[in-house]
């Protein structure tokens, strides 16, 4: 299923290497044991937020889940589909084209939402916003999120966000993306019904030392939450 809309999707997300590289990235392991931990024996729903060429979806699935990848790049779901079919499961596993801000997805059908490097490609406080309230709708109450986003700390201190703007900095890579305080994460996640989850972790990584610089990686929040 392909939904027209007019978000945009960097055509580095869409270049061949960058799909190779994400094909063969590794699962996050620590999405995949917390994932682990909520397994019943019920079919369960698991909606994977722009799932890239399917490094999470796929264990996902092997876990027992009915999993949904979405992403706004067509070359990353082509290359999520092949690898369904040639490494499986190529069932209980499905890929949508689709923008975070507008899921073809039913309301509250999902017990597990992942949001892995997803939300901090918002171009907007408006995007990023919406996007978190999808993944609220499409959630059941009860339902888990994990998320993996962009602190701010990836910035140094004297950094302003884009004109208009609150979250959305273009210093790291040249182009409009969020970056989060572990308060503004928690803030806008309960505003739309995402409560921490005290079973799972909040983690940040690579936080520096020393005075941030643009030289390094992106310092990144690891959290869950539970839909209220």
């Amino acid at each position: 299923m392909t939904v027209n809309t007019s978000a945009q999707v960097s055509p580095r997300w869409e270049h061949p290497n960058m799909v190779a590289n994400f094909r063969e990235s590794p699962p996050n392991q620590v999405l995949l044991a917390y994932a682990k931990g909520l397994r019943t024996a019920d079919t369960q729903q698991v909606l994977d937020l722009g799932c890239g060429a399917a490094r999470n979806a796929l264990p996902l699935a092997r876990l027992g889940y009915h999993v949904v990848g979405t992403d706004l790049s067509v070359p990353m779901i082509e290359a999520a589909r092949h690898r369904a079919k040639e490494e499986g499961p190529d069932e209980n596993i499905e890929f949508l084209v689709a923008p975070m801000t507008l899921l073809p997805l039913e309301t509250g059908r999902f017990d597990l939402v992942v949001a892995h490097g997803i939300w901090n490609l918002a171009r907007s406080d408006s995007e990023f916003r919406h996007a978190l309230s999808e993944a609220a709708r499409v959630a059941r109450p009860g339902a888990h999120l994990f998320v993996f986003t962009f602190s701010r700390y990836t910035l140094p201190s004297h950094c302003e966000p884009m004109a208009g703007e609150t979250l959305i900095f273009t210093q790291f890579q040249g182009e409009p993306q969020c970056f989060l305080t572990e308060e503004q994460l928690v803030e806008e996640l309960a505003r739309v019904g995402f409560l921490r989850d005290s079973s799972g972790p909040l983690t940040e990584y690579n936080r520096p030392m020393l005075p941030r610089t643009l030289a390094g990686p992106p310092v990144i929040y690891e959290g869950t939450f539970v839909r209220s």
